[in-house]
C-alpha cells in the first residue's frame, strides 16, 4: 500500500473524524457571548459547530464522539486559562461542567437516532432545542453547586431557552441549505445520466428489433437449405441463427438494466424552465471543455410541469451539444420554448457551419455525421437518430432548417404527451 492510500485511509477513519469534530468544536468554542452579569456561563459558537458537524459528518459512535469532544473542550479551556495565570483548581471548577453540555447532547442524539430526523427539520430543531436546554441547564446547575452560587432565575432561564431556540433552528436551517444544495447537485447528475441511458435504451430496443428480423431470416434460410438437402450450408445457417439468438438474449439483459436505471424518477415532475437551466449549464461547461467561446441563450414563452423530463433532457442536450460542436471558435446557440393549444415547440438554433443542402434528407439516419477526428475517422453518427427515436416515442416531430448562418432544429411534441397536471 502506498503512502497516499495510507493517508487517505487515515483521513477517512473514524478516529480522524472524531478528532476533527473535537478540535474544531474546541477552537470555535472560544467565540462566545456572555448572557449573564458574571463570566461563569457563556453561549459559545462551539455548540452550533458541534451539532452541524455531527449532522454533516455523522460519526459511527455518537457517545464516543460526544465524550472525546467534551473532554477536548474542557482541556483546551483549562490549558488556556492556566497559561494565562488562572489557578488550576479555579479553572477546573469553571470549565469541567461544560463536559455535561456536549456529552448530554451526544447522549440525546444517540438514543433519538439522529439519522431518522435529518429529513424532518421541525422535529430535528425541536429535539436539538430540548437537548441543548437540558445540557445548558445541567452545566449551569453543576457549576453553581460547586461554586456555591445561586441557580438561574426565571429571567435568566428564559434567556437560556431563547438562545437555545435560536441556535438550534439556525443550525438546522444552515444544515438544510447545505443538504438541499447537495441534493440538487446529485439530482442534476442523476437526471443527466438518466437522459443518456434513456436514449441508449431506446436505440438498443430498435437494434433488438433488427436482431429479431435477422434471427428469423437466418432460421428461414436454415429450413430452406435443409429441404434442399444442403447439410453443410444448413448447419452453418442454423449456427448463425443460434449465435444471433445469443446476442439477442445478451442485449435483452443489457436493455433490462438500462431501462431500470433510465426509469428511476428522482422527482415526479420538472418545470420546463428548470429543464432549460440544466441544458444551458451543462452545455456552457461542454463549450469550455472543447475550447469554444459559445454563448448559450434561452427564452421560454410557456412553462409547466412535465413528467417526461428525462426524454426531453436527452433531446435538448443532444441538439444543444451538436449546436455547440457545429459552432466555430466563437458563436451563439439559442434555445427557446413556445406552445399553442395542441403542441409544445422546442427550438435550437446555432450560428455554426450548417448542414450541406445535399445532406438534408439523410441527417436523421443512423451513421450520418460531419464529425471526424484528426486521423479522419468518423464519429458513430447515432446522435440525431437517437433524438428522432425519442421524439417519435412521444408522438412528436422533428425538422431541420438551414439558415443563412447556421442551422435551426424544431421539435414539436403534443401538449398532452408531456404536460403533467398538478394535483392540488
Amino acid at each position: 500500500m502506498n503512502s497516499k492510500s495510507t493517508w487517505r485511509q487515515i483521513l477517512h477513519s473514524e478516529a480522524a473524524r472524531i478528532a476533527v469534530i473535537a478540535i474544531i468544536t474546541a477552537l470555535t468554542g472560544e467565540l462566545k457571548v456572555l448572557p449573564f452579569a458574571d463570566e461563569t456561563f457563556r453561549f459559545a459558537l462551539g455548540g452550533i459547530v458541534f451539532f452541524l458537524l455531527i449532522l454533516i459528518y455523522p460519526p459511527a459512535s455518537m457517545l464516543r464522539t460526544g465524550f472525546i469532544t467534551a473532554v477536548t473542550v474542557v482541556l483546551f479551556r483549562v490549558a488556556e486559562e492556566t497559561w494565562l495565570g488562572v489557578a488550576l483548581i479555579d479553572s477546573l471548577l469553571m470549565h469541567v461542567p461544560v463536559f455535561l453540555f456536549y456529552f448530554i447532547v451526544a447522549v440525546g442524539w444517540h438514543f433519538a437516532d439522529l439519522e431518522k430526523y435529518k429529513s424532518l427539520p421541525l422535529q430535528l430543531g425541536a429535539l436539538a432545542l430540548l437537548f441543548e436546554v437540558i445540557g445548558n441547564t445541567s452545566e449551569h446547575a453543576l457549576r453553581n453547586w460547586w461554586m456555591d452560587d445561586s441557580l438561574l432565575n426565571m429571567k435568566e432561564w428564559g434567556i437560556l431557552v431563547g438562545v437555545a431556540l435560536l441556535r438550534s433552528f439556525f443550525t438546522v436551517g444552515l444544515y438544510s441549505s447545505v443538504a438541499l444544495s447537495k441534493e440538487k447537485q446529485r439530482m442534476e447528475e442523476m437526471l443527466g445520466v438518466g437522459a443518456e441511458l434513456y436514449a441508449e435504451a431506446l436505440y438498443l430496443q430498435k437494434s433488438m428489433n433488427h436482431i429479431e428480423q435477422i434471427t428469423a431470416s437466418s432460421h428461414d434460410l436454415y429450413r430452406k437449405l435443409k429441404k434442399e438437402d444442403k447439410r453443410e450450408l444448413s448447419t452453418q445457417a442454423l449456427q448463425i441463427a443460434q449465435e444471433i439468438h445469443e446476442v439477442k438474449k445478451d442485449s435483452q439483459r443489457i436493455l433490462a438494466g438500462l431501462s431500470k436505471w433510465a426509469s428511476r424518477q428522482e422527482v415526479a415532475a420538472f418545470y420546463l424552465s428548470d429543464l432549460l437551466e440544466l441544458v444551458v449549464s451543462a452545455n456552457e461547461k461542454y463549450s469550455e471543455l472543447i475550447g469554444k467561446d459559445c454563448v448559450i441563450e434561452k427564452s421560454i414563452a410557456t412553462d409547466f410541469q412535465t413528467d417526461q423530463h428525462v426524454p426531453l433532457l436527452a433531446v435538448l442536450n443532444n441538439l444543444t451539444s451538436n449546436a455547440v460542436e457545429a459552432t466555430e471558435r466563437k458563436g451563439i446557440v439559442k434555445i427557446s420554448v413556445d406552445s399553442d393549444a395542441e403542441w409544445v415547440f422546442f427550438y435550437v438554433q446555432d450560428t455554426g457551419r450548417g448542414v450541406p443542402a445535399e445532406h438534408e434528407e439523410v441527417i436523421f439516419e443512423p451513421g450520418y455525421t460531419t464529425k471526424f477526428n484528426e486521423q479522419g475517422v468518423a464519429a458513430t453518427g447515432i446522435g440525431l437518430s437517437h433524438v428522432t427515436a425519442i421524439v417519435d416515442a412521444m408522438q412528436g416531430e422533428i425538422q431541420m432548417q438551414r439558415l443563412d448562418v447556421g442551422t435551426l432544429f424544431e421539435v414539436k411534441i403534443p401538449m398532452q404527451s408531456i404536460k403533467k397536471e398538478i394535483k392540488v
